[in-house]
């Protein structure tokens, strides 16, 4: 298996395990990380998820790459029956829009081409190397970023910026991807995974349901949801968060002056 998948602590590790190619994703890959994603959203015992790519023994730190993305060699062969186009619901993936509202959190070990850019711009929260870039050239090859290349980079970069990203498929550097606010932090390459663990820790220490209710909310409002109607749905379920165990346990904890024990109840 080329994708490992463990949980420890209410944290979910997804780490895509191909290194001797760079942690390119073939087809059997994407139907063993859909079935990761869709494990951390029904699993009631992770409230939160790593990714992140094996490292590559025999390069250099500067030279490590996170995931080069789809392996075109086996992925555009195996495009198949036009029929598949209508399973829309059909191994769904992070940043093909299976909707995961627990928090992820990405350690970007490298470099991030493609099909691994497109699924960093479905996490929540990044983690870069300071060897880390971050490129969609897929134009450069007649082909274009697929899995929301398209529809999200200009809603999480500037607009000219990420028209240089997708059409002329310049390579954003570290620095400059935390400029522009694309990723969290910058951290030494041997900090990575350890910095990413950090915000798991801390995410799983939140009330869970909360989490989830307010990432939802922001995620809806960042993909178009008219304001009107965001502040209607954020009352919603706002009151329905109101009712839960968790909501009673903050106010408690605080008058009790303790360290709240949330259980996603």
């Amino acid at each position: 298996m080329s994708i490992d998948f463990t949980v420890e602590d209410k944290i979910a590790t997804i780490r895509l395990n191909r290194p001797e190619a760079l942690n390119a994703m073939t087809p059997e890959m994407y139907t063993d990380l859909s079935r990761a994603w869709v494990e951390v959203r029904d699993n009631p015992d992770i409230f939160v998820a790593v990714v992140t790519g094996a490292p590559q023994p025999d390069r250099a730190p500067e030279k490590q790459v996170f995931c080069a993305g789809a392996d075109l060699k086996l992925t555009i062969p195996a495009q198949g029956n036009i029929a598949n186009f209508w399973q829309t619901q059909q191994d769904q993936i992070l940043n093909r829009g299976l909707e995961v509202w627990k928090p992820v959190v990405a350690a970007v070990n490298g470099l991030c081409l493609a099909g691994g850019m497109t699924m960093l711009m479905a996490t929540d929260f990044r983690i870069g190397s300071e060897h880390s870039a971050y490129d969609l050239s897929e134009v450069k090859r007649g082909i274009l970023p697929g899995n929301g290349g398209t529809q999200r980079t200009a809603r999480q970069l500037p607009y000219p910026i990420a028209m240089e990203v997708l059409l002329l498929g310049r390579r954003l550097s570290a620095e400059r991807a935390a400029h522009y606010g694309f990723i969290n932090q910058v951290v030494p390459h041997d900090q990575v995974l350890s910095t990413a663990m950090d915000y798991a820790r801390q995410l799983r220490a939140m009330p869970p349901l909360a989490v989830r209710a307010i990432k939802e909310l922001a995620v809806r409002a960042h993909q178009g949801l008219p304001l009107n109607e965001g502040l209607r749905l954020e009352a919603s379920i706002s009151h329905i968060l109101r009712q839960t165990e968790d909501a009673k346990e903050g106010p408690r904890a605080f008058a009790e002056k303790r360290a709240p024990e949330f259980k996603g109840q």
